[in-house]
């Protein structure tokens, strides 16, 4: 069940990877400058944003299956819809759209992993599932350019949208809900009105604020990065691109498999958790001597050690509402926490282009190598204790060690 989640991940970043390949050709066709293009990504953070809080609470309401589905078979048709680009503003209206569907993956994959494995081995599963994240955009780069340079760009758009609906035939008559878990998904989802007055979803979703974005910078930038400051062309990117998100693929299981080894040596879930999360923080601080050194191996090299570190960082991030709120409610608290990355994302990314267009890459990377620090931070401060609480009660409750005040 959970290669079902790694696989739509694999297929939500190849949709997504796409336009990072293609967008040194599409810049230069629709005469996009760095602000445009940061505008262009804007559009499908704003609507990633948006949609992460009613995709966790469709997909709570709906089942894993069905909601998973419609998610899948919305960007699929939006990832379709771009190759009739013509010009910034429709770019950006499709990628609009396929920011609304691609949201409710993550939230959808928190579902399974809590779903169908216990606590010891949830954030392991997350970490299996989100590396399809790396996988696709390891096969992006040289699929999607090997795409572009023999049949052009709307073919590469076409071609990874398909995908998506080979995946929606499959999962549809395969997924079931464990009956283990089926009373409790039974149960009617937890209001918003009440999750939104944690102390946990709100903490949560400030310290994502700080997490997610160093991501979006560079899936959406790293490409760009290598063609304006380093000189790369369309057969080098496919060819190089590749190699950090290979060893970002190995942190989901570095990071899964951490915070399950402190569980083992007896630490607690909040201790095993945070700790995990700030010693891969501090492995992404490696982003700041990209700007510094001048061989362009050695600049991947650095790149590849963030980014290990942010998926590591991510497994246990995928666990955290599972490891505090009943089954039935984990898609609505991890969506709604995901728009605070969202916010994040639009936030940073328009900053990014400005900063790049005025200055260099330079100061870019130095902020984006210290900001998960900052997130870091936020979870011993914030976060407070981490257990579960079992049901969600209708009447007034008060659990300072949880982070939950609700009426």
């Amino acid at each position: 069940m959970i290669s079902f989640a790694f696989w739509a991940t694999v297929i939500n970043y190849l949709d997504r990877q796409t336009l990072s390949v293609a967008a040194p050709v599409l810049r230069e066709q629709f005469h996009l400058s760095n602000v445009e293009y940061s505008r262009v990504v804007f559009a499908f953070l704003l609507a990633y944003t948006l949609s992460n809080g009613i995709s966790g609470m469709m997909i709570d309401r709906l089942g894993t299956k069905l909601g998973y589905a419609l998610c899948m078979l919305w960007w699929s048709v939006a990832a379709l819809l771009h190759a009739f680009a013509k010009g910034g503003l429709s770019l950006g209206m499709f990628r609009f759209l396929l920011g609304i569907g691609e949201a409710g993956n993550w939230p959808a994959g928190v579902k399974v992993a809590t779903e169908w494995f216990p606590e010891r081995e949830r954030a392991l599963a997350s970490g299996i599932f989100n590396s399809g994240s790396a996988v696709g955009a390891i096969l992006a780069p040289p699929v999607v350019a090997w795409i572009l340079l023999r049949y052009g760009w709307p073919s590469a758009f076409v071609s990874v949208g398909a995908v998506g609906l080979i995946w929606l035939v499959l999962w549809l008559p395969a997924y079931r809900t464990p009956h283990v878990a089926a009373a409790e998904f039974g149960a009617p989802p937890i209001p918003v009105r009440v999750l939104v007055r944690t102390r946990f979803v709100l903490a949560f979703t400030l310290s994502k604020t700080f997490l997610d974005p160093v991501w979006y910078f560079y899936i959406f930038w790293f490409p760009e990065y290598l063609k304006r400051a380093r000189g790369f062309d369309m057969a080098a990117i496919g060819k190089y691109s590749w190699i950090p998100f290979a060893v970002a693929g190995a942190g989901n299981f570095l990071g899964g498999g951490l915070s399950a080894w402190l569980l083992r040596r007896g630490a607690s879930v909040t201790v095993a958790r945070k700790g995990a999360v700030t010693f891969l923080a501090a492995l992404m601080t490696s982003a700041i001597g990209v700007v510094l050194v001048q061989q362009a191996w050695l600049a991947i090299a650095l790149v590849s050690i963030a980014m290990l570190g942010y998926t590591g960082s991510l497994a246990n991030m995928l666990a955290l509402p599972g490891d505090v709120f009943p089954k039935n409610g984990v898609a609505s608290v991890y969506g709604l926490a995901s728009m605070g990355s969202g916010f994040g994302g639009m936030l940073f990314t328009l900053i990014t282009g400005w900063v790049v267009d005025h200055y260099s890459y330079t100061p870019v990377f130095i902020g984006f190598g210290l900001l998960p620090l900052i997130c870091a931070t936020i979870l011993w401060l914030l976060l407070g204790e981490l257990r579960p609480i079992g049901t969600f009660p209708q009447a007034s409750v008060v659990s300072s060690e949880a982070g939950f005040q609700v009426s």
